[in-house]
């Protein structure tokens, strides 16, 4: 058994790094009063959208240990997913023909596999220390995951509001809020400097100000949590994008230094050069068996039909892409049929 806190700290850290985890440190159960005010302030300004649950467990996210009672310490991991041997992510955004996927989502539900992880760490931990309270977390709970792996030393907030280490910022983030006595490692400090690449890069000025991103405006929400009508003035700006928006990492010069990601995340069903004619003619039952552990799978065959619609009212003038859109239109839901009527004004425009 383990009878030191520094003895404990480096098993959980070998398993931990046995599990794939290329980085763990631990943090207290407490958000910043600047990363709190920052949340109170968007929310006040409506910049969640229509995502509902974040105001309405905004106090959880705010005082972690009230989430799950007696945490003392939160582990934070680190799993990287950047899928080196995939098409190039800029080539295949500069296809107009092509369907854009936002690296993160080309795998395997990143949900599923460090829940999984997260698991075997701490039946790892109980078998070498004994049992202990725990409850493992990766972006499914209300829990300010970037706040708490900055304070913890495991990565910054980017002005992108994305966590960023020196080897960039495509990795998922992972939590194990427990009640081990734990050393606590010190907050890192932010190296993005005068930096304001990602500010820029963003195709519809979601990012209104450092550390701020405005949801109604970002094509991440509107492709994938937004479940209505995507609004007309921001059609165009999505261009080739079906699902997410990787347009402020691309641009961040650290992820230069990125090191491949987990092979599990590798991309599936050759999302990572896929032509959106041959995505939009997938029925629903192959969009389901297709997605099978996928996290694009979550957002229905409606959205994904409408996604493509805009994306295909973006390409260049094609008789085919007319005839395809022309086709669905007659089967579609409301939803799809709105956004297939423009995709075919934006086709037969004149030039």
């Amino acid at each position: 058994m383990l009878n030191t806190p520094n003895s404990l700290r480096s098993a959980i850290e070998k398993a931990a790094h046995a599990l794939g985890f290329v980085e763990i440190r631990v943090g207290k159960p407490v958000i910043s009063d600047a990363a709190k005010k920052r949340l109170q302030e968007w929310l006040q300004q409506g910049m969640h959208g229509t995502m509902d649950y974040m105001p309405r467990h905004a106090t959880l996210r705010q005082q972690p240990n009230e989430l799950h009672p007696g945490t003392i310490t939160v582990i934070s991991v680190r799993l990287p997913y950047w899928p080196a041997d995939a098409k190039d992510a800029e080539e295949q955004l500069a296809n107009p023909e092509a369907a854009y996927v936002s690296r993160y989502a080309l795998g395997r539900d990143y949900h599923k596999v460090i829940r999984s992880r997260l698991q075997k760490l701490a039946d790892t931990i109980t078998d070498q220390y004994g049992p202990f309270e725990y409850r493992a977390f990766t972006d499914s709970a209300p829990v300010m995951e970037v706040a708490l792996a900055d304070q913890a030393g495991l990565g910054w907030e980017g002005k992108h509001t994305l966590s960023l280490s020196r080897t960039g910022s495509w990795h998922f983030l992972g939590e194990l809020f427990t009640n081990l006595p734990l050393p606590i490692d010190p907050p890192i400090e932010s190296h993005c400097g005068d930096c304001q690449r990602c500010l820029d890069a963003c195709p519809t000025q979601a990012i209104t100000q450092p550390y701020q991103v405005d949801a109604r405006r970002c094509i991440s929400y509107l492709t994938i949590e937004h479940d209505g009508e995507i609004p007309l003035e921001f059609r165009k700006a999505l261009g080739n994008r079906i699902y997410g928006c990787d347009d402020c990492q691309i641009v961040c010069p650290w992820n230069r230094f990125a090191s491949p990601g987990d092979p599990v995340f590798a991309p599936r069903n050759d999302l990572d050069q896929a032509k959106l004619l041959t995505l939009f003619a997938w029925t629903e039952e192959e969009f389901l068996n297709r997605f099978e552990g996928s996290p694009i799978r979550r957002i229905g065959y409606e959205r994904w039909q409408r996604n493509l619609s805009v994306a295909l009212g973006n390409a260049p003038h094609h008789p085919e892409i007319i005839s395809a859109l022309t086709h669905k239109k007659a089967h579609a839901s409301a939803l799809v049929k709105t956004h297939i009527e423009w995709a075919l004004a934006q086709q037969n425009a004149p030039v």
